[in-house]
């Protein structure tokens, strides 16, 4: 049950908000949606001139402007119902369920009309863009995602997109063994249009016959990485004294 003083701060307080909501409105002409067009807002006469994509970001930010109104508008609406609960001697109640709603939720959210219990908004929405229902990959999902493709997928045109830079990179993925600023994205490492690195540069014919070997980058690290193994595999078995045998003949 709240106190006589905690009610009229909350009151104070709910007051003071839509004060400062309603002078925002009337100070940006309501986010300067109450004028008569786009071009209006940007000080144009005309937009015969304004190439298309100029156009396209005074949409955006048009369609911006109408948001804020809207959210401006719905925390108005929701502090107008706080105050007609104050009145109505039902604030601090749950709507839901009638129990009290702990102060320090209401110091915190001072429209809650429900306990944390019965809230509208503790659903996370897993709605999607209606336009995925007609759009198809790979504008919407990816057929292969989640598969190791051999062939030249979405993730391999996302990779080579993001070779040019993101709001990731380069300095978010610092990496010491990076030598390359063309390497500093995400999953920079990971082989483009194969898998293994034997795809890269052996082929064969319909049958599997006819192997051919393609000799690019990889076939020289793959053919030195072999030479290595094999010194290895001999060196590996032989004792102390066949070792140094083996060191000075090389």
């Amino acid at each position: 049950m709240l106190t006589p003083n905690e009610l009229s701060s909350l009151k104070a307080e709910l007051l003071k908000r839509k004060k400062e909501k309603l002078e925002g409105l009337e100070a940006t002409d309501y986010y300067d949606t109450e004028r008569a067009g786009v071009h209006d807002s940007i000080g144009e006469l005309s937009n015969y001139d304004n190439h298309p994509g100029d156009h396209g970001t005074e949409l955006f930010e048009r369609g911006k402007d109408i948001a804020l109104v809207e959210h401006t508008e719905k925390e108005i609406k929701d502090i107008n119902h706080a105050l007609a609960n104050i009145d109505k001697g039902t604030y601090g109640k749950c709507e839901e369920c009638g129990k009290d709603i702990p102060v320090d939720r209401l110091k915190a959210l001072p429209t809650a009309t429900h306990c944390i219990e019965h809230t509208p908004d503790n659903e996370v929405s897993h709605d999607r863009p209606v336009e995925e229902d007609i759009l198809s990959p790979p504008y919407e999902k990816f057929v292969n995602d989640g598969k190791d493709a051999t062939f030249y997928d979405a993730e391999d045109s996302w990779q080579d997109v993001g070779r040019y830079g993101s709001s990731d990179t380069p300095s978010d993925f610092l990496d010491p063994s990076m030598l390359d600023y063309n390497d500093m994205y995400m999953d920079s490492d990971e082989n483009v249009g194969f898998v293994e690195d034997i795809e890269s540069f052996v082929a064969t014919d319909i049958s599997g016959n006819n192997i051919q070997v393609f000799p690019n980058v990889i076939h020289e690290l793959y053919e030195d990485r072999l030479d290595s193994e094999d010194v290895m595999a001999v060196t590996g078995n032989l004792g102390g004294a066949e070792l140094e045998s083996f060191d000075n003949d090389e």
